[in-house]
């Protein structure tokens, strides 16, 4: 498992020149850090930048919004179908989660990145506007995940899905509640879920976390930083420590992770979330899981929302979809 780690006795690498100009750019441009703006202001902010640094708009064979009936509420979703397949034949299902800190992304700032999962894997996407922060705390969102994964499986055959190959993925925020409900349909004895594809997960909210990573590249040189963090965590939480050590919130603390469904896990060597993506996989893999780990140790979190700028962020997508395909199949 290959990572630039701090504390390792190597010299941290140097980002990759596309990377290093992105965050040169980032320094020029000025203004608040993400931290000291308002959550509206923060979420348009992300929204440009998706635009600016985004993969050009792929084409699919049919997009559909709909609304999924969840507890006291309906879950916005999208879903995306690939071009058309042979007549009766069920498609391979992915569930997307978006990242943004579980306040900020939704379903356009991951629009482009659904398309090209359901181009490039052959599959169905399901792209979820789960309930975010800071209007709806923990575990409002998870909860809406676990809804919209019962009503994929549930009503697959109605829109050509296969329930029996279906997967989850997500980035950042999104990873994590890809990685929980894992765990949960595991636990419910929900639906199976056949593949999980995590992207720089974060998977330890408790406010005891600390890894070298997060110190190392959390001083805001990096595009995430610890502040960041912080504040994310202040709109989640109604009470991070007692709610943070939850499963429901940090996968990784979870007591077994055993009999979850195979995994690929990518970090990113300059990211505050390197290690804890690191050892998530590695718990996976002593608790018997299938896991393939990758680190782009060149760039940095949120790598692959920048692939229209970053060659490294469009690699990291080939490669979530080249597992998608091998593991799913058609």
């Amino acid at each position: 498992m290959p990572g630039n780690l701090p504390g390792d006795g190597l010299q941290p690498l140097k980002p990759d020149p596309q990377t290093q100009a992105l965050l040169e750019g980032m320094a020029a441009a000025g203004g608040p850090a993400l931290s000291e703006m308002s959550v509206i202001e923060a979420r348009s902010a992300l929204k440009e930048m998706s635009r600016a640094m985004d993969l050009p708009e792929i084409g699919v064979g049919r997009v559909e919004d709909r609304r999924v009936p969840g507890a006291g509420c309906e879950i916005p979703v999208r879903i995306y179908w690939p071009q058309p397949v042979p007549s009766g034949a069920a498609v391979p299902i992915l569930l997307l989660f978006h990242g943004g800190g579980f306040a900020l992304g939704d379903i356009e700032t991951h629009d482009h990145m659904a398309r090209f999962y359901c181009s490039r894997a052959g599959v169905i996407v399901i792209n979820v506007d789960y309930r975010r922060s800071p209007e709806n705390k923990f575990p409002a969102g998870v909860e809406d995940g676990y809804t919209v994964l019962e009503w994929a499986a549930g009503q697959a055959v109605t829109f050509g899905g296969d329930p029996a190959r279906l997967a989850v993925t997500g980035d950042s925020g999104g990873a994590n509640f890809s990685a929980v409900l894992c765990q949960l349909a595991r636990d419910r004895k929900g639906p199976g879920i056949a593949f999980q594809a995590l992207v720089y997960p974060v998977v330890d909210l408790s406010a005891a976390a600390d890894y070298p990573s997060r110190r190392a590249y959390g001083t805001g040189e990096y595009f995430l930083s610890q502040a960041d963090m912080d504040w994310i965590m202040d709109m989640y939480f109604r009470n991070q420590v007692r709610e943070g050590t939850s499963a429901l919130a940090s996968p990784i603390l979870a007591p077994d992770l055993a009999g979850l469904p195979s995994a690929l896990i990518i970090t990113a060597g300059f990211d505050p979330l390197l290690d804890e993506g690191r050892l998530y996989a590695e718990r996976l893999a002593a608790a018997g899981v299938s896991v393939e780990y990758r680190c782009f140790d060149s760039t940095i979190h949120g790598f692959m929302s920048f692939a229209g700028a970053l060659d490294v962020g469009r690699e990291g997508l080939d490669l979530v979809a080249a597992r998608l395909r091998s593991h799913l199949g058609r």
